[in-house]
């Protein structure tokens, strides 16, 4: 099991964590939502909880609570820049379907 982050994602956290001033890393989840059924959540992790799972690349930590693992495991998670859009890339292996926008994917 494992989450990984490209060379780009890595350093673009560092960049946030770096204007944020604290936090150990990101937070990576999953909701019920989007217009593919399921929604990825990311979010600035200053601790992780007993419960959760914590991966580390690229010497930054990525915490995933255990319900979402079982739809996120294989994640790579990646930042692009296409002409003015810039953002978080999600390549997961689990994803039977995504929609256009690539925020929302169906198992």
């Amino acid at each position: 099991m494992a989450i990984t982050l490209t060379d780009a994602a890595a350093k673009r956290i560092e960049t946030f964590l770096a204007n944020r001033g604290k936090g150990i890393g990101i937070r990576l989840g999953v909701k019920t939502n989007g217009c593919s059924g399921m929604a990825y959540v990311l979010e600035f992790a200053d601790q992780a909880d007993d419960e959760d799972i914590v991966f580390e690349d690229h010497g930054l930590k990525v915490v995933v609570d255990p319900k979402s693992l079982v739809y996120l495991d294989g994640t790579e998670v990646d930042f692009a820049k296409e002409g003015l859009n810039e953002g978080f890339k999600f390549n997961n292996p689990n994803a039977k379907g995504e929609c256009g926008c690539g925020e929302s994917f169906n198992v």
